[in-house]
């Protein structure tokens, strides 16, 4: 049987969704980028417009709020806008974690917070990073000690994401440190817990910190003291976080590689539309020329390549495939993405020259927030650890 990469009308109708939605948003696009690039705005009325449309319920399951479409639908609505020139993070942080609840978390917390995030209600943020933990996640020591009624958080995060503009977000903490792991010959990934924790909960400071990129969204380090958490915040088994963490990471990986996929295209678009009317020696476009051609050309290859691997990715996801396996198009698909985003954006600002570096154009803001993807959510170089560690068979190397 022969292999169909068409797609369906059914996801060709989910695109074009997308396009009509943002099409207001588009005719106003200058307006918009100032809102949400230079005074850092969180755009609610798009938050609206795509929770209205039911994307924000496509990982929930129809009995909780949901439409459970699934992961690729999601990353054609993701891909789409982006390629409009509208990225939000806030839509992948919420997505990916009510994704975690949906497959790790209790009856009554899926109740007590699926419904709220199919409306659009809560906004969620994700918080992991610590100042001495960031790629090793086993190394944080942010922790929570449980007591009658719930849970008491203590410690900090960094270069926390939205912060101030989600309602709640999901906290990676230590309930068992790695001492008592370790003298009870318990796995290091033994002792992580996951809460839902509210953002203007008693005892939570946050300080901005001076980062660019992101799409206008402010980032922070959090100080934990005494925050109280409800039991029912409580995401997956007790001790057992780490298996329901990674539930979330995968898909924060494709939607971050959707992200840079439509970006690239947005970009590779503006060049060539720019290249085709440029005209600098006699009466001929600087499109004609190899040295502008061929670049873009190479963009455009490499994006099928991370476009197809995206895909495949979210299918691996919605299939159900084995989380390895799924994990490694997850991670081949980021990686193919994040190095297209800084190539096309990069060619893009070398084709319009000057022009390349007004704010007009937009090219300098998108370079920095597709820069941040070979970082963010995992650099590049752990990308090829695990590949070749994992997949390959090599020795571990770090």
């Amino acid at each position: 049987m022969a292999l169909d990469f068409a797609l369906s009308e059914e996801q060709q109708a989910i695109r074009q969704t997308t396009r009509d939605l943002f099409a207001p948003f588009a005719k106003d696009a200058a307006r918009w980028r100032e809102r949400i690039l230079e005074n850092k705005e969180f755009p609610q009325e798009i938050w609206d417009a795509l929770a209205g449309a039911g994307f924000l319920g496509c990982l929930i399951p129809e009995s909780y709020g949901g439409n459970e479409m699934g992961l690729l639908p999601l990353a054609f609505a993701v891909e789409e806008m982006t390629t409009l020139g509208f990225a939000n993070p806030i839509l992948v942080l919420t997505t990916m974690d009510a994704l975690c609840m949906v497959r790790t978390a209790s009856e009554e917390t899926k109740q007590h917070f699926l419904p709220r995030i199919a409306t659009g209600e809560l906004k969620l943020a994700f918080a992991l990073t610590e100042a001495d933990a960031g790629t090793n996640t086993f190394r944080i020591t942010t922790s929570a000690r449980e007591e009658d009624d719930g849970f008491v958080l203590d410690g900090s995060k960094t270069f926390i994401t939205g912060a101030d503009v989600a309602d709640a977000m999901l906290v990676v903490a230590r309930t068992m440190s790695r001492k008592e792991c370790e003298a009870q010959g318990l796995p290091k990934s033994y002792g992580l817990s996951l809460f839902i924790v509210p953002t203007d909960a008693p005892g939570l400071r946050k300080d901005l910190l001076p980062t660019g990129g992101i799409e206008g969204m402010n980032q922070w380090t959090l100080f934990f003291e005494d925050v109280k958490v409800p039991r029912i915040n409580l995401v997956g088994d007790l001790h057992g976080g780490a298996m329901a963490l990674f539930m979330a990471l995968n898909p924060e990986r494709i939607l971050a590689s959707a992200i840079a996929v439509g970006a690239s295209e947005y970009a590779l678009r503006l060049a060539c539309d720019y290249a085709r009317n440029r005209k600098v020696f006699r009466d001929t476009p600087i499109g004609a020329h190899q040295a502008i051609q061929h670049p873009l050309a190479e963009v455009k290859i490499r994006q099928e390549a991370a476009r197809t691997m995206t895909y495949k990715a979210a299918w691996a996801l919605d299939a159900g495939l084995p989380p390895g396996e799924a994990g490694f198009y997850a991670n081949c698909a980021k990686f193919l993405a994040s190095e297209l985003g800084v190539q096309a954006t990069d060619r893009a600002i070398q084709t319009l020259g000057g022009n390349g570096f007004s704010k007009e154009f937009g090219l300098l803001h998108l370079w920095t927030n597709l820069r941040l993807l070979k970082t963010a959510p995992i650099s590049n170089e752990m990308i090829l650890n695990y590949v070749a560690e994992h997949t390959l068979e090599l020795p571990r190397s770090y």
